[in-house]
């Protein structure tokens, strides 16, 4: 067997493990053993590439794969659960850069050759990925400075500017496609990329970022398998589609769960928010109650289900929530927790918060199987949710969020919602959840509020 053979055969195993890892990742239960055969998937497919009798450089891949080691390991072990999607953001980020890079490396070659442009077969793909990785990269950035919140306020670009950037950008790869050989043009293309990339992601805020980083993950994956055909290395194309194919089904499915088409994520500046949107129009008095009360009604419903959100993440409340949840059960109370699709700031990130504390998956339910639950539910238990339980997106026309489907927590007997105060979610409006004369507000920390409310349960 040639090498050839065995870097093709190592390539087909890495593929089935690939495969196999994703479909793992469709349940809490087996994400963990799904997260860890698709690595060993990408650590076949990496030794694979290295003794491909194409490959020169041993020692500069192995300088990089130390430093990226070095990088990687420590900041995934140390990032805490509400950074994580900055994380997600900015690991995904680079994904896109370093695609954009090797394009240009990968062109730049050919040009030194000597040999003026690729083949159509090859430039073609290098083009694309060149375009779709800048765009990731510096869109990414973005989406991790607006979750980090170092880039705050409202910012309204025109559509006619993005869609000048996006014309220039494409109007100057089909110039090196015709004929052209210019280095520069190709700088160019990746410079109108990313400023395409910044300024369509300036405006989207709050309720859409999950969206948006889902979105930017299917870029990444689309310019990897690009990158592959122009550099026809198997294990990018395979890994590029898959990750390519996964983003852009998540991205329907949760533009869909908002009612809502992905060009109106990205065209209509949802959530962006500002002093105009947070201002109060409902003039009610907000009812404060306590960790006794709290107690007695919980332990005395039928049905609980608790709602939780962002504020969940920032406390680490999720342990004591699913303490709370088991002592409840103790005395015959149902609890189930309602998941809206994009509470959190990325896909799935209520699951993965609950799941972390052993919550059984079949509690978890999903927008639109909870919402008819709701009108028999004697308390909702609101923790740190803002955006997805506000009744404006029904009712105010005006409202950044009118149109997103919300969970029906108005319609419980009772409302109970756990804040640190009455500041407003990511989207930056008000909630009139709030003012509900049904709804109460126990304010603190939602760790320590939990953890009181279970001790006074307990006493009961």
């Amino acid at each position: 067997m040639s090498r050839a053979d065995v870097v093709t055969l190592l390539y087909v195993v890495a593929f089935v493990l690939f495969i196999e890892g994703l479909r793992r990742l469709r349940g809490p239960r087996t994400a963990v053993v799904g997260n860890q055969i698709a690595a060993v998937g990408m650590a076949i497919a990496v030794v694979a590439t290295l003794i491909d009798q194409r490959i020169g450089d041993w020692g500069l891949m192995v300088v990089g794969l130390v430093i990226g080691t070095a990088i990687g390991i420590p900041a995934a072990r140390s990032v805490k659960m509400t950074a994580m999607p900055q994380m997600v953001a900015l690991f995904n980020g680079v994904g896109g850069g370093a695609v954009a890079l090797i394009s240009l490396v990968e062109y730049r070659e050919v040009l030194e050759a000597g040999a003026g442009n690729p083949a159509l077969e090859e430039l073609i793909p290098i083009l694309f990925a060149a375009i779709i990785g800048s765009i990731s990269f510096w869109g990414s950035i973005v989406a991790f400075l607006k979750l980090q919140e170092s880039l705050k306020g409202r910012f309204r670009i025109p559509r006619a500017v993005n869609g000048a950037l996006a014309g220039v950008a494409v109007a100057l790869a089909v110039a090196i496609a015709a004929g052209a050989e210019s280095e520069l043009l190709f700088w160019l293309i990746l410079l109108v990329a990313g400023a395409l990339g910044v300024l369509a992601v300036l405006p989207i805020g709050g309720a859409d970022m999950p969206v948006v980083i889902s979105t930017l993950n299917a870029f990444t994956g689309l310019s990897a398998a690009a990158a592959g055909l122009a550099l026809d290395n198997t294990a990018l194309i395979v890994a590029g589609m898959l990750v390519g194919a996964s983003g852009s089904i998540l991205t329907k499915q949760m533009a869909e769960a908002m009612n809502r088409s992905i060009g109106n994520v990205f065209f209509s500046g949802l959530g962006a928010g500002g002093p105009a949107a947070a201002a109060s129009e409902n003039g009610g008095t907000v009812r404060s109650t306590s960790a006794a009360d709290v107690a007695i009604q919980l332990s005395y419903a039928r049905l609980v289900v608790v709602v939780p959100g962002y504020g969940l993440a920032v406390a680490q409340a999720q342990r004591a929530v699913a303490d709370l949840a088991a002592e409840l059960e103790k005395r015959g109370v149902e609890v189930l927790y309602a998941i809206h699709p994009v509470a959190g700031r990325m896909p799935g990130h209520m699951n993965v918060l609950l799941a972390e504390a052993d919550v059984p998956y079949d509690k978890l339910k999903e927008m639109d199987d909870i919402n008819g639950e709701f009108a028999r539910t004697d308390v909702a238990l609101v923790i740190g949710a803002n955006d997805v339980t506000n009744p404006a997106a029904r009712s105010v026309a005006d409202s950044p969020i009118y149109g997103m489907p919300i969970l029906d927590v108005d319609k419980s007997s009772s409302v109970i919602v756990l804040k640190r105060s009455m500041s407003s979610g990511f989207a930056g409006i008000d909630n009139p959840l709030f003012y509900d004369p049904k709804t109460s507000m126990l304010f603190g920390d939602a760790k320590s509020s939990v953890a009181e409310v279970l001790g006074e349960v307990q006493q009961l």
